[in-house]
């Protein structure tokens, strides 16, 4: 049966997308995509280098993990001079995340990816621990437009914007869509902190982290169920998915394709084989023919 799923311009070859930040090299990019990977997404690029924050960064919990990485990265450029190309290498759409902290550098860095041959372009408005981008810029639906309406006056390439939980969700996404954005990704990680009862403080050096894992999918399936209601562009899952019924969880709520991070990084990137496996013979028991004839059927 064929998997393949159409988010806007781009065709991918099943419906599972490594989310941005798990695998930072070019190479694991890769490696990612040869094992099954439907698209990869790069880590979250920043006009100049960041060292990120200082270990601890990560900590895991019996209902996933909290870390508080802080973008590190070697820069826009220089990232897409070393690793793009090894991660194109996977013959599967490579989609540059990019993290700025203004408009003009997302419009800098988007001709930048645009020249150097991503297939997309992810834009993270939803980091919750770093400060003066990510969820600061996508909790402002004018913020939102101006930098949407600024990365597609940059480029011609598909233009995903990946929204964290606020309470402006629905409004930012919708200015997403109205800019021409091809798909809003849901949700990013949640802020989140975890204390430790014997040194009697927190955990990671940088206080707060973001949420991931089994205990983030609730609200990330919701949120996509919502977005489903008032969207006509397609909606990417994000949050939880470790198995295939996590997925297909996803995309009866609306998801036309979802996003695999904390599963990776407990069972590797023969996850993809694992999922698509599941879900091809989920799709024949069920007598549905593709992927698409799945999303929202929740909604009735």
């Amino acid at each position: 049966m064929d998997l393949s799923v159409k988010i806007g311009k781009l065709r991918l070859r099943n419906p599972f997308i490594l989310a941005s930040g798990i695998l930072s090299h070019g190479s694991l990019l890769k490696r990612a995509a040869k094992a099954g990977a439907g698209a990869v997404v790069t880590k979250s690029l920043t006009l100049e280098p960041r060292e990120g924050y200082p270990t601890p960064t990560l900590v895991a919990f019996e209902g996933g993990f909290v870390n508080a990485m802080g973008l590190p990265n070697p820069g826009c450029e220089e990232y897409l001079k070393n690793e793009l190309p090894l991660a194109k290498e996977g013959k599967v759409p490579v989609i540059v995340s990019l993290a700025g902290s203004r408009e003009e550098e997302f419009g800098e860095m988007a001709e930048m990816a645009t020249d150097a041959g991503a297939d997309g372009l992810e834009l993270n408005l939803s980091c919750p621990h770093a400060k003066r981008r990510g969820l600061e810029l996508g909790q402002d639906p004018a913020m939102v437009r101006k930098i949407v309406r600024r990365v597609k006056s940059s480029t011609n390439l598909p233009i995903w914007v990946k929204l964290g939980l606020c309470d402006s969700l629905l409004d930012s996404a919708f200015v997403c869509e109205q800019e021409g954005a091809e798909a809003v990704v849901a949700i990013n990680t949640l802020k989140s902190v975890v204390i430790d009862v014997d040194a009697k403080k927190p955990v990671l050096s940088n206080i707060f982290g973001g949420l991931s894992g089994p205990a983030l999918r609730p609200i990330a399936v919701r949120c996509v169920f919502e977005l489903y209601e008032k969207l006509s562009i397609p909606i990417i899952g994000s949050g939880g998915v470790l198995g295939w019924r996590d997925a297909v969880e996803f995309m009866l709520a609306g998801a036309g394709a979802v996003q695999v991070g904390s599963a990776v990084a407990i069972k590797g990137v023969q996850i993809f084989k694992e999922l698509c496996k599941g879900f091809r013979a989920y799709l024949k028991r069920e007598g549905i023919s593709s992927p698409s004839k799945l999303v929202g059927l929740a909604h009735g």
